[in-house]
């Protein structure tokens, strides 16, 4: 295990962080859905033992096929895996920031006056104040709480829809 001129030397301990990396990723894919694991454009075995480990219960074979996963893991460059992933993630996160900013909106708009109204037409001029009035006044105004709910609800994909455009 000497240095050799033409080889770069890598430890047992890097290559079994690597390893426990790979297996990690690979159980990371697991838990995706048919649609986003095509789009990663994986090898057919990789592919296979993926599906089959989603249809294992028992806790020793399972943990063998994450175990044959990371070993296909291996075999192949993960790296793109692991961009894929990673961006995959702050998707998520921005789309669940977006939709906390758009409760918070909401929120504002059903609590406060035409302060909160005009704000949010500042930011989105092309909304429709009318409209948007409307729909405030029907939140606010409604005759018990499943109306209200439903109001509520009603404002926020109308918000939704001006945030996005």
């Amino acid at each position: 295990m000497y240095e050799d001129d033409d080889e770069e030397y890598i430890s047992r301990n890097q290559l079994k962080r690597e390893a426990e990396e790979a297996q990690a990723l690979g159980e990371r894919l697991v838990t995706l859905k048919e649609a986003e694991l095509a789009a990663l454009d994986l090898p057919e075995p990789l592919l296979e033992a993926i599906r089959a480990a989603r249809s294992i219960r028992q806790h020793g074979a399972l943990r063998r096929q994450r175990q044959y996963i990371g070993k296909l893991m291996r075999k192949i460059d993960i790296e793109p895996i692991r961009a894929a992933l990673t961006e995959r993630e702050q998707d998520r996160h921005r789309d669940a920031r977006a939709f906390k900013a758009l409760e918070a909106w909401r929120e504002r708009l059903l609590k406060e006056d035409d302060k909160a109204l005009n704000a949010w037409l500042a930011e989105h001029p092309e909304s429709d104040a009318a409209t948007l009035r409307d729909f405030i006044d029907t939140a606010r105004n409604a005759p018990n709480a499943a109306a209200r709910k439903t109001a509520s609800r009603a404002l926020f994909r109308y918000l939704s829809e001006q945030g996005t455009a």
